[in-house]
């Protein structure tokens, strides 16, 4: 990869549960070495109050963040695009890498069921982030 930061858009139909969770793991985890990104293809007015009480308990704050519509910028301002279940609404461009992560909607869900998708994610942020970083993630 060259010298400048890489970016990663996390796409879900909300941009309230999946998307927030894993840009706020990937702040928390890669800092300012990665542009962190994320938006919905229908974003709704507010964050899953689950998903950010999921994540307060291991100490991400991510109250702040704001559901955003997903634009064709977005993607293409983009080095890696991760989408969460947003199907077709997705814009695609040559040359980006594309990952889609099946993870369960947090949307309705009880705090039991939304830890392991907090976790889950935190797992595959950690394997993308040594990719990006050129680290082993064993170590990262």
């Amino acid at each position: 990869m060259n010298d400048r930061t890489p970016s990663v858009l996390f796409v879900c139909v909300h941009n309230a549960g999946r998307s927030q969770m894993a840009a706020g793991w990937l702040r928390h985890l890669a800092g300012d070495r990665i542009e962190v990104r994320s938006a919905g293809s229908m974003p709704v007015e507010q964050i899953n109050p689950v998903a950010v009480e999921a994540m307060l308990e291991v100490g991400i704050d991510i109250t702040a963040e704001q559901p955003k519509v997903l634009t064709a910028e977005a993607v293409q301002d983009s080095d890696v695009v991760i989408t969460m279940g947003c199907g077709d609404a997705c814009p695609y461009f040559p040359g980006k890498r594309y990952e889609d992560w099946e993870l369960d909607d947090p949307a309705g869900q009880g705090i039991e069921a939304v830890r392991p998708i907090r976790d889950e994610i935190r797992s595959r942020i950690e394997t993308l982030t040594a990719e990006l970083l050129g680290q082993d993630p064993a170590r990262a």
